[in-house]
């Protein structure tokens, strides 16, 4: 008969992304792992079979969380230009006050590349639903009168996805709000209505 888990899966899983988030994967030990789940290291291997496996749930869980808080801010900002406005700021917002934790699925495009398929492929999805998310919103700001029409939404998601990144990386090397906030009022003047 097995034995019933002692743990919270969903948890460990969580306080493994946040290793994984401020370490990276290479920087993230096995030990490290331990300390951050509270678990020994034959329950994170009976239980997640490697690393690797464990780093997959937390990027999956990163991402679940990131896709909900993204479509819930989009929607509180109002709508058109607004949602791209709020979207910068909070990406400001939330970097200033991490200090430049930056963002688990750019730090780990920045580490991976494409390097490894089940990692591209993760990221892939997380994209594609963010530019879907993104893209709804600029056709939206189009009707609305907010944003250029000249665009193809889809570029324009490309465009706010690629700042949003951008944003991160600055920060990650130490960029102030400041020079943050330049970028994101550029970045607004770009893809609104003339």
């Amino acid at each position: 008969m097995a034995r019933p888990k002692e743990f919270d899966e969903r948890a460990a899983i969580g306080r493994a992304m946040d290793a994984f988030w401020a370490r990276g994967y290479e920087g993230t030990s096995t030990q490290a792992l331990c300390e951050a789940t509270g678990l020994g290291r034959s329950s994170i291997y009976n239980t997640f079979t490697s690393k690797h496996e464990l780093f997959m749930r937390a990027l999956d869980h990163y991402a679940e969380r990131g896709i909900v808080s993204r479509t819930a801010l989009l929607e509180e900002a109002g709508a058109g230009i607004e949602r791209f406005r709020a979207l910068f700021s909070f990406t400001i917002d939330e970097e200033v006050a991490t200090h430049g934790r930056g963002c688990l699925v750019v730090n780990t495009v920045a580490e991976f590349g494409d390097r490894d398929a089940e990692i591209k492929a993760r990221i892939d999805a997380d994209t594609a639903r963010h530019l879907t998310l993104l893209a709804a919103c600029a056709r939206e700001g189009q009707l609305d009168g907010t944003i250029d029409d000249a665009r193809e939404p889809a570029d324009i998601a490309e465009f706010a996805h690629s700042t949003v990144a951008g944003l991160r990386l600055m920060s990650r090397r130490g960029a102030n709000r400041a020079a943050m906030e330049a970028v994101a009022s550029i970045a607004v003047d770009a893809i609104a209505a003339k």
